[in-house]
């Protein structure tokens, strides 16, 4: 171990006021390049940003060190005088002089991470939450994957995580998966490992705690792997935790991002990939009309996906979602990450009036064993809301049934076209 006392050691010639990253280095164009065909070990270093963090921070770095021989901290303008416990240790401090946010000191970390010749940087708390004795696990699956980014799924069952933290990691796993159809088990945790080839090209705006969410849904739009692994946890008594999470500012922030990915997310105009489709690049351009639409329809188009897709638009319409089925439909084949516009095409079938007719007879049968005969517009107005608590009840049973033959004839009809596509190249 060593002591923990003094003044901070300083990146000489590193700038902390230049905050962004190039696309165009030679280094990242090398990386990029050589996807997948990774041989040799990834080459990263731990980065632990910091703010406010004195009390902890030191033991953090000892533990990181004795894991891996380059660490770099970002003290992102701490008035706590934590950096000065870390003299003496055989690392890196790059300083803030103003806080400017967790994305921000990661940005900062990955610029020295690729001054020095790196591939990849191992991100963990300075609060002492994440055990540096589980980093080999996180690097285990990024030298199978080097471009995925790698997160530490923390194990809250053997923890006393707070409730708070365990339900505000439900619900962004939640949301990463409604705006990606990509499940993780939790998103929240800063415990990661990122590619500096995937940071380097993603487009990313945030600059605090909501960083680490927007560069998940933007990774996987991207066509990034995300991938797991689980870590250990430790929460220190409730006297002693120390957190920088503003439960309004913070959570405000996190909620117009996820409104703005959701929004973008349920449109079907496809994502700019970083890592290439293996069937070739899809270009999307309005210049480009036919083409455009024929990438847009081939999106997911196994004959499986395909008949999901269409199975999923008939149910969502055959279900009073009145005004809402296009939106509905939208976000479930986001969510389930199938093609979105066989869904909102099939979804048609169920316009009025056969399909709510059908639907309201069957749950009027339900209800009082026997089919309705008579309807005007006249009792409308007062049998509405029965009608279409009917219309509910008969989608349930009419809904599924008509969403299995869709299905059916998509699968068969897809498969014959794709044999008949194949015997013709």
């Amino acid at each position: 171990m060593w002591p923990c006392c003094g003044a901070p050691r300083t990146a000489g010639n590193v700038s902390s006021s230049t905050l962004g990253i190039s696309c165009a280095s030679p280094e990242a164009a090398s990386a990029w390049e050589g996807r997948g065909t990774v041989a040799e070990p990834i080459r990263y270093l731990i980065l632990i940003p910091l703010f406010n963090h004195g009390a902890s921070v030191c033991a953090v770095a000892e533990k990181a060190l004795t894991v891996h021989p380059e660490v770099v901290v970002v003290d992102d303008g701490s008035t706590d005088g934590g950096a000065g416990t870390l003299a003496g240790l055989p690392l890196t401090v790059i300083r803030h002089e103003v806080n400017r946010g967790k994305g921000m000191a990661i940005l900062t970390g990955a610029r020295e991470a690729k001054r020095r010749g790196m591939t990849h940087i191992a991100t963990l708390d300075a609060d002492g939450q994440h055990d540096p004795a589980d980093l080999p696990k996180l690097v285990e699956v990024a030298q199978r994957e080097p471009l995925a980014v790698v997160v530490g799924k923390r194990d809250f069952e053997r923890s006393a995580a707070p409730k708070a933290s365990r339900f505000g990691s439900r619900f962004s796993n939640f949301w990463l998966r409604l705006q990606t159809g990509v499940a993780l088990g939790d998103t929240q945790s800063g415990f990661r490992i990122y590619p500096l080839a995937v940071l380097e090209k993603l487009k990313l705006s945030e600059r605090g705690f909501s960083f680490e969410i927007e560069v998940l849904v933007k990774a996987a739009w991207a066509g990034v792997p995300l991938r797991e692994a689980p870590v250990s946890v430790h929460y220190p008594p409730k006297e002693e935790r120390v957190s920088h999470f503003h439960l309004f500012r913070d959570n405000l922030r996190l909620t117009f991002l996820n409104t703005h990915l959701t929004m973008r997310s349920v449109l079907p105009w496809p994502h700019r990939k970083i890592v290439p489709d293996p069937k070739g690049a899809q270009v999307i351009s309005v210049l480009r009309p036919v083409q455009s639409l024929r990438t847009l329809l081939t999106e997911n188009t196994t004959p499986g996906q395909l008949a999901a897709a269409g199975a999923l638009g008939v149910f969502l319409g055959a279900v009073p979602l009145i005004a809402f089925h296009t939106i509905a439909v939208l976000f479930a084949a986001g969510f389930l990450r199938l093609n979105k516009v066989a869904a909102v095409s099939a979804s048609q079938l169920c316009m009025p009036p056969i399909v709510p007719a059908l639907c309201i007879e069957a749950g009027y049968f339900m209800r009082h064993g026997e089919f309705l005969t008579e309807i005007s517009l006249r009792t409308l107005g007062y049998q509405g809301l029965e009608r279409l608590f009917e219309w509910l009840l008969g989608s349930l049973v009419v809904g599924p049934l008509l969403a299995l033959a869709v299905a059916a004839a998509i699968f068969v009809m897809a498969s014959m076209l794709g044999r008949e596509g194949r015997a013709e190249k």
